[in-house]
C-alpha cells in the first residue's frame, strides 16, 4: 500500500507489482529501470524456463530439466537484484532489501546444486514456475488487475467503516479507484494511502498456490488446502490494509522517538514515520508470522508440500532435514521427491 501525498496526488507514478511486491515511484531514474523491457524480460524468461523444465521432466529429460531449470534460477536471482535500488532507497524497506539482495546469491547456490545432481530441487522449480503462472495473469491481464486492486479497496474501506471511519474512495496515482480519500486538513500528517496489486495479497497466494499445484496429492485435499489458504491470506491482508490505512493519516507513529530515527537514519520525511513504521516494520514482521501459520495450515491438509520445502532449509542453512519423519507423514512423501538424505 503505498503512501500518496492527500494534498499533491497529481504527481506522476509508476508502478511495478511482482511476486507480491509493490512499487509506487516518484524517482524518474528508478522508474525508468524497474519498468524497462530488461526487467519485465527477466521476469517472463525465468518463470518460462521453470515451466519448459517441468515439462522436460514430465517427459523423462531429467538431465536437461536440471540444466534449464539451473538457468532459470539464475535469470530469476538477476531479476530481484534489479529490485535492491528500489526497496533500499525509495520504499526504505529494511526487509525487502535484505530479502532482494539475499535473492541472487541463494538463487545461484540453487542453480549450482542443480547441476551438481539435486534432482529433488526441480519440484522447487517447478512450484516457482506456478506461482508466477498464478501471478503473472494479474500482473499483466488490465480487467483481471482492476477487479483486484478495486475489489480489495472497496472492502478496505468497508472495515474502515466498521470501526467509524468513512473517507471514501477516490482514483489514486496507479489510475483505480483505490485512494482512501481522507481530508488532508482533517488529519495528523495530512497523507493518505493507495491500494497496489501487492495489498490484494495475491503475492501470498501464488507462493502457496504454487506449493500446492506442484505436488502429487489427491484433488480433493488440494482444493481443501487453497481454499484456506486463500481464505486466511484475503481476510489478514484487509486486517493488514486497514490497519496501515488508518495508521498513516492519522499518525499513530509520530512519535519523536520514531520520527527521529527514521528521519535521521533512512533519510524519511517526517510525516511519513506512521506509514513507514506500519507498513515497512509493523506489518511486514506480522506477515512473516502469518505465513508461517498459513503453512502450518497447508501442511496438515497437504503434507506433500514438505518436499520442496525441504530443499528451501537445504538451500538457507546446508543442513538436510528429513521432515516428512520429524512430523510422522513419511508415507506422503512423494515418489518422485525422495528424501534428500537419499541422494
Amino acid at each position: 500500500m503505498p503512501l500518496a501525498s492527500a494534498a499533491a496526488d497529481a504527481a506522476p507514478a509508476a508502478g511495478l507489482e511482482f511476486a507480491g511486491d509493490a512499487v509506487a515511484l516518484t524517482t524518474p531514474s528508478l522508474s525508468a529501470i524497474l519498468n524497462s523491457p530488461l526487467t519485465d524480460a527477466l521476469a517472463w524468461i525465468a518463470i518460462g524456463a521453470f515451466m519448459f523444465a517441468a515439462l522436460l521432466q514430465w517427459f523423462g529429460n531429467v538431465d536437461s530439466a536440471r540444466l534449464l531449470a539451473g538457468a532459470a534460477w539464475l535469470v530469476f536471482g538477476v531479476f530481484w537484484l534489479t529490485m535492491v535500488p528500489y526497496y533500499f532507497a525509495d520504499a526504505q524497506s529494511p526487509i525487502k532489501t535484505l530479502l532482494a539482495l539475499a535473492a541472487l546469491p541463494l538463487s545461484a547456490y540453487t542453480a549450482y546444486l542443480l547441476y551438481g545432481g539435486r534432482t529433488s530441487l526441480l519440484l522447487l522449480s517447478k512450484a516457482v514456475a506456478f506461482m508466477g503462472l498464478i501471478y503473472l495473469p494479474a500482473e499483466t491481464i488490465p480487467v483481471v488487475r482492476t477487479w483486484l486492486i478495486e475489489t480489495t479497496a472497496a472492502q478496505t474501506h468497508y472495515g474502515m467503516e466498521l470501526l467509524g471511519y468513512s473517507p471514501g474512495l477516490i482514483e489514486g496515482a496507479n489510475g483505480y479507484q483505490s485512494k482512501f480519500a481522507f481530508d488532508p486538513s482533517e488529519t495528523v500528517t495530512g497523507r493518505t494511502t493507495y491500494i497496489v496489486l501487492s495489498c490484494t495479497g495475491i503475492g501470498s497466494m501464488a507462493i502457496f498456490g504454487g506449493l500446492i499445484a506442484s505436488v502429487t496429492a489427491p484433488l480433493k485435499r488440494k482444493v481443501s488446502a487453497f481454499a484456506v489458504a486463500i481464505g486466511v491470506i484475503w481476510i489478514l491482508n484487509l486486517g493488514r490494509n486497514i490497519f496501515i490505512g488508518l495508521a498513516s493519516p492519522w499518525g499513530w507513529f509520530q512519535q519523536d522517538v520514531l520520527v527521529s530515527l527514521l528521519t535521521t537514519y533512512m533519510g524519511a520525511e517526517p510525516d511519513r514515520v506512521s506509514f513507514l513504521v506500519s507498513h515497512n516494520y509493523i506489518a511486514q514482521s506480522l506477515s512473516i508470522v502469518a505465513l508461517l501459520g498459513i503453512t502450518y495450515i497447508v501442511v496438515k491438509l497437504v503434507p506433500e508440500v514438505l518436499a520442496p520445502l525441504e530443499d528451501v532449509l537445504y538451500i538457507l542453512t546446508g543442513t538436510e532435514y528429513d521432515l516428512f519423519e520429524a512430523l510422522d507423514v513419511e508415507d506422503r512423501r512423494p515418489a518422485y521427491a525422495p528424501s534428500a538424505l537419499e541422494q
